[in-house]
């Protein structure tokens, strides 16, 4: 049974997979509210802490971070900052910083979307921050040591969120969450590096 750190447990796609994580894994569960551990992806200092209460781990899934949604006429540098803070620096700092914890064999699983490759009116800074950790995830996975694996799950419109978010995503298929579960499981129990794990439609 290996030891899983997931960030995000209790949102919409946190919940779930947490679930199905939990039927063959020790999951401990970070984040800002009603977890194991308390962290804050958007604060380097959080993020130490929270390897330092986890100890030596297995895998860590992010499935958190934010990002400002307006017209781009409205976005201001601020607003761009938010999410480059939280859902670009906040994963990238959890890899980073998250190395020596990680036991050999062990995996970083990133959490992005669609928005990367297929954007929607309003999401010029989500788009933006999704891309740049396609990116990231390809070049960290070239030097990657201990055996260590790193990649990003992207999925579409999940259906549990498709009556919230439909206006925005016009004529998109929504995606069943299972598929998106099935994302996260492949890249911690599969054997992928560098891996954008694409669950779009």
């Amino acid at each position: 049974m290996n030891k899983v750190l997931l960030i995000g447990a209790s949102g919409t796609i946190g919940a779930p997979v947490c679930e199905r994580l939990s039927q063959k894994h020790k999951v401990i569960k970070a984040g800002r509210n009603g977890a194991d551990l308390k962290v804050d992806i958007a604060d380097p200092e959080s993020i130490r802490r929270m390897y330092q209460q986890a100890g030596k781990i297995d895998a860590v899934v992010c499935i958190a971070g934010e990002a400002r949604w307006a017209p781009l006429e409205a976005l201001t540098e601020e607003d761009f900052y938010i999410g480059i803070s939280s859902k670009l620096m906040g994963q990238v700092n959890l890899v980073r910083l998250g190395l020596d914890s990680l036991n050999p064999g062990g995996s970083f699983t990133l959490t992005t979307g669609i928005l990367a490759e297929d954007p929607v009116v309003m999401t010029t800074s989500a788009a933006l921050v999704n891309g740049a950790l396609h990116s990231f995830v390809k070049a960290a996975a070239l030097e990657m040591k201990k055996s260590h694996r790193i990649n990003v799950v992207a999925a579409g419109l999940v259906d549990a969120a498709a009556e919230k978010y439909a206006d925005y995503f016009p004529g998109h298929n929504p995606v069943p969450m299972e598929r998106v579960v099935n994302g996260y499981v492949k890249a911690v129990e599969g054997k992928g590096n560098g891996e954008i794990i694409r669950v779009y439609w």
